[in-house]
This record gives C-alpha cells, structure tokens and sequence, in this order.
C-alpha cells in the first residue's frame, strides 16, 4: 500500500472507531496483527501474494479477526482491504493507524530501528531524552534491523536522525570513492 493510501484506510477507520467509541479496541487490534505479521512471515506472504485470490484473503482475515476477537470495525476494515486488493498492506495501514491515535492523544511517535533489541530501561531513557528534546510525550515503536550493525535510527514525524553503523560505513565509503 502506498504511503497514501495507507494514510486513507487509516484516516477513514480512525474516524469511524472514534464516532463509535472504539479507536483503542481497534488500535490494540492492529497492534496484534502487526505483531502476528512480524512473527509470522508465512502469513504476511500469503497475504501479499498475488496468487492468492481475494476470497481466500479475506477468508484468512475474516477467520484471524474472529479467532482473536477483534472489534467489529476491524474485522470489517480487514474485508475491505482483502477485497480492494490491499491485504498485503495491512501492516502500513496499522502503522499509520498507530499514528493517528498516538497524535490524537498528544503523543509524538518514535520509529526507532535498532541492530539489537533495546532493553526496557533502554527504552524508557530513549523515551524521556526524545520527550526533553521535543516537548511532548513520546511513544517508542521499535524494530531490529541487524543490518545497521549497532547505533540507532530514530524518526519523529519528519525529522530522522540516523547514528548507525551503517550510514557511517556508508558515508566513510562514498568519501573514499570521492577522494
């Protein structure tokens, strides 16, 4: 799903849950599936795969929503999705979902991608530096990537700051070929 439409399904199920009174139930809803897709490659596979028919996605998602007792609008946003073709794209739509309700609440999100799982007091520091450095309470998202080979990359809103690794083997790299 593109950044667009992505913002779209969210924005308008963001909407939705919250003249029904149900953005948190929803939101913790697509908390689970992000955490389903990431823990389970084969399910997001079989989501994104084009060789699977809308039916069956939506079958898949009309069962994991039942299974795991999801709200109504959830449940429904996912058919929507399987049936527009977007299943494969339900973690974009979580994410940016996530976003919605976390400003709505006053809170800046943190992206924060890391070459090793962050502790929890890692995480609450990183937490109480970003809220000294921006003013507003911040939530940590985080994500593994053990391809930075250590530092961090963090996004708040439009701002990214990068100290990893790996930009910074890149940068010695493109400076070498430079010189």
């Amino acid at each position: 799903m593109t950044a667009e439409a992505a913002g779209r399904y969210a924005t308008a199920l963001f909407e939705l849950a919250k003249s029904e009174g149900a953005a948190e139930a929803v939101e913790a809803d697509l908390a689970a599936l992000r955490a389903m897709l990431t823990e389970s490659p084969e399910l997001a596979d079989a989501l994104a795969s084009p060789l699977h028919a809308v039916e069956v996605k939506a079958g898949i998602l009309s069962a994991l929503a039942k299974k795991a007792k999801f709200n109504v609008l959830t449940a429904n946003a996912f058919g929507v999705a399987a049936r527009n073709g977007r299943a494969g794209d339900l973690g974009d739509l979580a994410r940016v979902y996530a976003a919605l309700a976390a400003a709505d609440r006053g809170v800046v999100t943190a992206d924060v991608q890391t070459a090793a799982a962050l502790t929890k007091k890692q995480t609450e520091a990183l937490a109480a530096s970003l809220k000294s450095a921006f003013g507003r309470e911040i939530e940590v998202r985080t994500e593994v990537r053990p391809e930075l080979m250590g530092g961090l990359i963090v996004k708040v809103g439009s701002r990214m700051f990068d100290s990893s690794l790996r930009s910074k083997l890149d940068g010695m790299k493109t400076a070498m070929k430079e010189a």
